[in-house]
């Protein structure tokens, strides 16, 4: 049995992204028979709104800082508050993060906290770094000088903490190998495994009837809205279509900053807005879906591999993915055949693209088979094991 650490902001009960990936992480290392604790905030995310909790799960010790928070509403500023807030929250808990620990788990982003505290952590504590997003690559989407300034400082203190892990986990090989370049990482220490299955393949609820009716065909964008995600290209896709489309719904399930603005600016009737759905109603979210839209910012996917992807997946949905030419997902969905991958944010194409599944009968059995061999929790914890 090992003593495990896991340090990131993001943990349960949060419903969605990292927080969802981290707890599942933290329970299947739980299951192997060993010892888990978890440095976190209380949750916070999406919504970027500290919300106290108590909540614990069995035998995984959490402890929980960042009560008194607030991000405010600008992004940059959130996340200075977020890397200096982790940061302090970390130092509190020293001896805690030194006391009884065979391997330690730090979550990227951010970063600054590990960045700072690796150097007061006893030298035979493993550190297997986890890596979530590459900030790098957005932040450098950023064209003024306090931007520029930004990226520089990024670079340095994500180098620096890669640098100081014994292993590095990248969601995808596009990740890996775009950080060993700007980073200058030795290979030996870098590996890869893709984000892992979290659901049932069937639903065991009926409650979204109300809201995804199946009078209409309904294609959806559910999860985290942030920048990375093209939040307002994301609603000028569905205001096009919705003028093109007869008999089509469009749905955004999310809530945050992006969600609230373009909820207030939205009046077209075609389009709806909703809170995240309850994680008992996922499985049913998908199957009501006849499109699951997947929207990248262009020039971003280098950074970072949706964790929700093998979740939509292996429902069967049919999932439209907008994604950068030549990316790891655009070859994933092509050598498998998955149903269907776009690579410029053309509203005529896309709408063609939606057109098209919607006429075809939804039959992704391939689709389901494939991604169940593909996405599996037990290879990253092997990997984070050995």
């Amino acid at each position: 049995m090992k003593n495990i650490t896991i340090i990131t902001p993001f943990f349960f009960p949060e419903p969605i992204s990292t927080g969802k990936f981290n707890t599942e992480m933290a329970i299947a290392l739980r299951d192997r028979g060993h010892k888990v604790k978890v440095l976190c905030f209380h949750p916070f995310y999406p919504s970027w709104k500290i919300t106290q909790s108590s909540e614990q799960l069995d035998g995984i010790e959490i402890l929980r800082g960042g009560r008194f928070l607030h991000f405010g509403n600008n992004a940059t500023v959130r996340r200075v508050i977020l890397e200096l807030g982790f940061c302090f929250f970390l130092f509190r808990n020293l001896l805690k993060l030194r006391k009884k620990t065979d391997i330690i788990i730090p979550v990227f982003p951010p970063s600054l906290a590990f960045y700072i505290v690796q150097f007061f952590l006893k030298r035979r504590t493993k550190k297997v770094g986890m890596v979530h997003d590459l900030q790098e690559i957005y932040a450098d989407q950023k064209t003024s000088l306090v931007g520029k300034i930004i990226t520089k400082m990024i670079h340095v203190v994500e180098k620096g903490c890669y640098q100081s892990c014994d292993s590095l986990l990248f969601l995808s090989e596009e990740m890996k190998d775009t950080a060993q370049t700007i980073y200058s990482l030795p290979s030996s220490k870098l590996k890869v495994q893709y984000p892992f299955i979290t659901i049932n393949s069937e639903s065991k609820t009926n409650d979204l009837e109300k809201i995804l009716p199946d009078t209409y065909k309904h294609i959806i964008y559910s999860g985290a809205l942030g920048e990375k995600q093209n939040p307002k290209g994301l609603y000028n896709l569905f205001d096009f279509c919705s003028k093109k489309l007869k008999g089509v719904q469009f749905h955004i399930f999310s809530q945050g900053n992006h969600f609230e603005e373009l909820k207030g600016l939205n009046n077209n009737s075609s389009i709806s807005f909703h809170p995240l759905v309850p994680k008992d109603n996922i499985e049913e979210l998908y199957q009501k879906s006849d499109i699951q839209v997947v929207p990248q910012l262009p020039g971003t996917s280098k950074g970072s591999l949706p964790s929700k992807l093998p979740n939509l997946l292996a429902s069967g949905v049919n999932v439209v993915c907008i994604t950068d030419e030549g990316s790891e997902i655009e070859l994933l969905f092509r050598k498998n055949n998955f149903k269907t991958i776009v690579t410029s944010w053309d509203s005529e194409k896309i709408k063609d693209i939606f057109e098209e599944l919607l006429n075809q009968k939804q039959d992704n059995q391939n689709q389901i088979e494939i991604s169940k061999q593909l996405f599996v929790i037990d290879s990253m914890i092997d990997k984070i094991l050995n």
